[in-house]
This record gives structure tokens, C-alpha cells and sequence, in this order.
């Protein structure tokens, strides 16, 4: 129904324009004492707490049912919760849009994660897509005399994070038959798991609850909240809008963060950073056409 596609398509927009943005409330939770891996834990513990009892029966079903998936399940879990709290970690530490834009290589990544798990086929486009994601990785990162390679903490942990997404996104397209809700309670486990161990390792980062002011919990069940039906809004867009646009979409969010960041934090690009940024960008754009048809159509089979 055209009215749905619709819902679908505004859910991925709605979705863009919160990662765009996000960034800034962690920014303001970090300055009231909270670090980004006790923000991420509260971030997705609350809507899994609130939220995660209701798809319960689904993510047993499809973990442990017939043909029952807990590995696949596993690894997205792992690699969606790493790609949430390492980008969490990245826009606290670095400058946004480069933060951003490492991101954004997930479609050269994807490609090899296809080719590897899924057994998928590039065509010409699928590889002009990852010369033209690696020609912009190059661009935004060469620096005279130095390797091309991410400059700080910041940066690594945003190449990582888009390497997981993509890991995520393979993964999530090999397991077509889980619902929406038991993918959304996976993502949240993951997170809340990973986190765990850090503040094992890191235990100083909990000690703002003895001090923390009640506009700094508001805030943080604000964006917990938020992350909980953003969450929903890119499970629900992605079930009913063709990859190739979604992906057209989700460049939103970069939109968004250039002019958060122009106006919230006065942080701005170089010529050589826009240059990369065109280059990932349009990599993004036809990162939908990078099968060949051999590999659609087994893929829909």
C-alpha cells in the first residue's frame, strides 16, 4: 500500500536525522560526568528493559526453534552493539563529519563481507563502488609523507564501527525469517553486553550516579528512549523499502550532522575532506547495484 511505503520510508528518514544528531546529547552527558560507555549501557538497557519483554517469544523462537539461529543471532548482536558503542565513543572523541564519513566506508566493507558470507558476485558497479569508497577514504585521510590511515583514537573507532555495521547488515539480510522485534532485541543485547564488560574494566565510569543531577538522568532516559524507537524505525523501513534507497536515506544522517556540527560546534571541513566526502557519498548512492544478477537472483530464491 502506498500509504505504508510511505511510513516505511519516513520511519528511515526519521531514523537518519536522530544518528545525525545524537551525537550532540552524548556530548552534553559526557560534560555532566557520564562517559560514552555508561551513556551507551543506560542508552540501550532502558528501551531493553522496557521494551525487550514484548519480543521475547520471537527471539527464543528464532534463536532456539527448528533451524533455530543463536549463532547468526550472535553475531548480530556482537556486531551491531559494537558498531552503536564505538560510534558513541568516536563522536565524543573526533570531529563529527570525519567520525561521519569513516562510517560511511560500511558499502567497501559490505562488499567483501557479501562476498565471503553470502557467497555473492560483484559486478562492474560493485567494484567502481569500492574503488571509488577507497579513492575516498584516501582523499579525506592523505596527509604528505604519512600512510592514509585514520589520524586518531577517534577515527579507528569510527573505521571499526562502520566495518561492524556492514558485518551487521549481512549478517541481518542472512537472517530473513527473524522478525523486526527479535533483530531490535538482539541489537539492544549486544550493546548492553558489550558495555558490561567495559564497565568491568572501566568501573570509574559508573560513579556519576552518586552525584548525577535529575536533568542529567532525564537526559539520558531522553535519548534511551530515543535510540529505543529509532531502533524500531530502521527494522520496520528496511523490511519494506528496497536497499538501494534505503541507502539513498541514510545518507540523511550526513546532511544532518554537517549542519549540527556547523552550528553546534563550529567544526568544519577542508577542501580535502569534501572532496572524500563526495567520493564516499556517491559510493553510498550505488552501493544498491553492486550484485551481479547471478547473485539476486539466488538471493531471492
Amino acid at each position: 500500500m502506498p500509504s505504508q511505503r510511505l511510513f516505511a520510508i519516513a520511519s528511515l528518514v526519521y531514523a537518519a536525522t536522530l544518528w545525525g544528531l545524537v551525537w550532540y546529547p552524548y556530548r552534553l552527558l559526557n560534560e555532566a560526568g557520564v562517559g560514552g560507555i555508561a551513556s551507551g549501557f543506560f542508552s540501550y538497557a532502558i528501551p531493553l528493559v522496557l521494551m525487550g519483554w514484548l519480543h521475547g517469544r520471537a527471539l527464543r523462537q528464532a534463536a532456539f526453534g527448528t533451524n533455530g539461529k543463536w549463532l547468526w543471532l550472535s553475531a548480530l548482536g556482537l556486531a551491531a552493539g559494537w558498531t552503536n558503542l564505538a560510534y558513541v565513543l568516536a563522536v565524543l572523541e573526533g570531529e563529527v563529519m570525519r567520525v561521519l564519513l569513516l562510517f560511511y566506508l560500511s558499502p567497501l566493507w559490505t562488499v567483501l563481507f557479501s562476498r565471503f558470507l553470502l557467497h555473492e558476485k560483484l559486478n562492474r558497479s560493485g567494484w567502481a563502488v569500492m574503488v571509488l569508497a577507497a579513492g575516498g577514504a584516501l582523499a579525506m585521510l592523505w596527509q604528505p609523507g604519512e600512510w592514509p590511515l585514520p589520524a586518531n583514537h577517534a577515527e579507528w573507532l569510527a573505521l571499526s564501527a562502520g566495518v561492524a555495521f556492514a558485518a551487521s547488515n549481512v549478517i541481518s539480510r542472512h537472517l530473513d525469517g527473524v522478525t523486526q522485534g527479535a533483530k531490535a532485541v538482539t541489537v539492544w543485547l549486544g550493546v548492553v553486553v558489550l558495555t558490561l564488560v567495559a564497565l568491568l574494566l572501566e568501573p570509574a565510569e559508573l560513579d556519576f550516579m552518586a552525584s548525577a543531577a535529575t536533568r542529567t538522568w532525564l537526559l539520558l532516559i531522553g535519548v534511551a528512549l530515543l535510540i529505543g524507537s529509532m531502533t524500531y524505525a530502521v527494522q520496520y523501513g528496511l523490511a519494506r523499502v528496497p536497499a538501494n534507497q534505503a541507502i539513498v536515506i541514510f545518507l540523511f544522517e550526513l546532511v544532518v550532522g554537517a549542519l549540527a556540527a556547523y552550528f553546534l560546534s563550529a567544526e568544519r571541513m577542508g577542501l580535502q575532506e569534501w572532496i572524500g566526502a563526495a567520493m564516499i557519498i556517491t559510493a553510498s548512492l550505488f552501493s544498491g547495484h553492486m550484485e551481479d544478477d547471478q547473485s539476486k537472483a539466488k538471493r531471492n530464491v
